[in-house]
């Protein structure tokens, strides 16, 4: 690279005529030497130096036609990966700290397709990571994401509540008031959940109307205490009402400590349908299931 960089000088928009110029400069050294020799000596052969100047010429011409077929698929390269004049990738240092704006060639070039490509690679994977953790209606996490989340947890944070929730009658919803109707709900409570819930909790789409938070470091009865203050809300200002009423949501709560993840979240499951058998808008938790509130 630095030998690249010192003779960009020479030619520094063609490679092929600078590779071309330091191989016939190479080449012409033993004719030089011996011109040199017969000079001193008085010793040169005429015919010898025009037959060796022809051949070294020849040679050159040869190798110029080699370069040129080497360099046309690397062209072709550069030219697939796209070039912008005054791109700012130009004006980059590439890998080891190496400033690729001295140079303006087809390295160069190819250079820049490189990184571009590059940038719009890490950009679009990315994109797909979000896309893939990301519930695409509601803005927050989906199931993948969350445990994601949780499996990133470090070791001090490895403890809490899972609470899984569910929003009571929401077929009646989206079959009385259709599922633009029911799709804004599943917003607006996404919307509540995350908004009074701590930064340390988790909030994602379970799945359908179903959603999940894990409330960081806390017991059971805390885990309720937040879910409480949510529905109490939702009282005084709903997200929504069926038959009048104020849409409301059931929960299942159980307490996980570092250890069985899946099965903490089966428990709150479990408990999320025993507060539906029990009448809905209630949250129970896995430990006794009697509802909390």
């Amino acid at each position: 690279m630095n030998f690249y960089l010192a003779t960009s000088f020479i030619f520094p928009r063609s490679l092929r005529m600078r590779i071309f110029f330091l191989c016939f400069a190479a080449t012409h050294v033993p004719l030089l030497v011996y011109t040199v020799w017969g000079l001193a000596t008085g010793r040169i052969a005429a015919v010898a130096f025009w037959l060796l100047l022809t051949a070294t010429a020849g040679g050159a011409v040869l190798a110029l036609l080699g370069i040129g077929a080497l360099l046309a698929p690397i062209e072709k390269l550069a030219d697939a990966l796209g070039d912008q004049d005054g791109d700012q990738d130009g004006e980059e240092e590439g890998e080891g700290g190496h400033d690729m704006s001295r140079a303006q060639d087809l390295i160069q070039k190819l250079y820049n397709g490189v990184h571009r490509a590059r940038r719009s690679t890490d950009k679009t994977m990315r994109e797909l990571d979000l896309v893939a953790h990301e519930d695409m209606l509601t803005g927050i996490l989906n199931r993948r994401g969350f445990m994601k989340k949780i499996n990133s947890l470090p070791a001090s944070q490895r403890h809490g509540c899972f609470a899984i929730l569910d929003i009571d009658y929401f077929k009646q919803v989206n079959d009385e008031m259709g599922h633009d109707e029911g799709d804004r709900v599943l917003r607006a409570l996404a919307g509540r959940l995350s908004e009074q819930t701590r930064r340390a909790d988790i909030v994602a789409r379970w799945g359908g109307e179903e959603f999940v938070v894990f409330f960081n470091g806390v017991i059971e009865t805390e885990a309720c205490w937040a879910l409480e203050r949510i529905a109490w809300r939702m009282q005084g200002d709903p997200i929504g009402r069926i038959k009048g009423r104020p849409i409301t949501f059931s929960g299942g709560v159980c307490r996980w400590v570092e250890g069985d993840l899946t099965g903490s979240l089966i428990h709150a499951d479990e408990a999320l349908y025993e507060a539906k058998r029990n009448g809905r808008d209630q949250v129970c938790t896995a430990v006794a299931l009697t509802p909390a509130r």
